[in-house]
């Protein structure tokens, strides 16, 4: 497959709830790249300028699109909505913040678009040099509990909690997502370990923001991810088929 195959073949979701600081630059960022053939921006109820910023900027770019939760109702709940109105062959998630660079969608999605794989996780962990250096107990719980959904899903990832999970669309759009908030994360990760996939991962650079800087995950997430851990691996496990497309 030649680099001009790879033009356009990517749908970028990104949820957004109150980032009118960071929305303007990352949908630059992300337009940038010319793997990127739409991105859907939703609106997670946000109090800010956030939807606002994002009915500008799909009134000058074809490629986005804008919906809208009008009362929040958390990052799954805004993923749902994106996967689910996606239409390229391959889709990633984005965040709207500046913690993962988009510059790194061909690292992370090429090979999907190679056929070597039907989901790869970008992760922070694996070996990179130079890397930001992370804050201690925020990178213990997150392989914590990487640690515990491997256990309980058979799948052996660095990074359960990443933001960059690139997929073929079919694959994602065949798993029914219940978590409405960051359970998202645990819940697609079970649910994944129950199909017959080809999954890998890559390293990708991270940026960590603070929560002074607006980041919202916290202890409560934490909890609710080793509860979704259970729930999706033990509770539930029903497979889910899927049919790769031509």
């Amino acid at each position: 497959m030649s680099e001009r195959d790879h033009l356009g073949v990517l749908t970028v979701v990104i949820p957004t709830y109150n980032e009118e600081a960071t929305l303007a630059d990352i949908l630059g960022r992300v337009l940038e790249q010319e793997m990127v053939g739409e991105v859907i921006v939703v609106d997670d109820g946000s109090a800010d300028r956030t939807a606002e910023i994002a009915k500008e900027w799909e009134s000058k770019e074809e490629k986005v699109r804008f919906l809208e939760h009008e009362v929040n109702q958390g990052k799954g709940a805004a993923l749902r909505t994106g996967f689910e109105g996606a239409t390229k062959p391959y889709v990633i998630v984005q965040d709207a913040d500046q913690e993962y660079d988009p510059g790194e969608f061909p690292h992370v999605v090429g090979p999907l678009v190679r056929d070597e794989a039907d989901v790869v996780y970008g992760s922070r962990y694996l070996k990179k040099d130079p890397r930001i250096v992370m804050r201690f107990w925020h990178t213990m719980g997150n392989r914590f509990l990487t640690l515990c959904s491997n256990m309980f899903s058979n799948l052996h990832v660095t990074d359960m909690e990443t933001c960059y999970k690139g997929f073929r669309r079919e694959v994602i759009q065949s798993i029914p997502i219940e978590e409405d908030r960051f359970g998202f994360e645990p819940e697609v990760t079970a649910k994944l370990s129950r199909m017959d996939l080809r999954v890998m991962e890559t390293s990708v650079h991270y940026y960590p923001r603070s929560y002074d800087e607006g980041k919202k995950i916290g202890w409560k997430d934490g909890v609710r991810a080793m509860w979704c851990i259970f729930k999706y691996n033990v509770l539930n496990r029903k497979r889910i088929e899927w049919k790769k497309e031509a």
